[in-house]
């Protein structure tokens, strides 16, 4: 009489082998779409931190344009460059003193 264990061998290495290719092919598959997930949550971040700079820029360009009105008011003047400029003229080649 024939041992059954000896007739099932076959079929259960051919049952693993099967098994172990459609693993792979899962992982494979897995990956790809891991990167395709991983590219396109990147690709929003990066554009809700465009947006949001965008909107940063604006409100600090208004921002600093209130604080050079008021400052030039102080001042007499809103070009600041002109006066640190025409201030050194002022002072001449002496060097300063703190």
């Amino acid at each position: 009489m024939r041992d059954n264990t000896s007739t099932r061998l076959p079929y259960l290495i051919i049952a693993a082998g099967l098994a172990a290719v459609g693993v792979a092919l899962s992982v494979l598959l897995a990956r790809k779409e891991s990167r395709e997930y991983i590219r396109d949550r990147g690709a929003k971040g990066l554009e809700y931190l465009n947006q949001a700079g965008a909107k940063l820029h604006e409100n600090t360009e208004s921002l600093v344009g209130k604080g050079r009105e008021i400052i030039g008011k102080y001042r007499g003047t809103t070009d600041m460059a002109g006066e640190s400029a025409s201030h050194t003229e002022q002072q001449g080649d002496k060097p300063e003193m703190h």
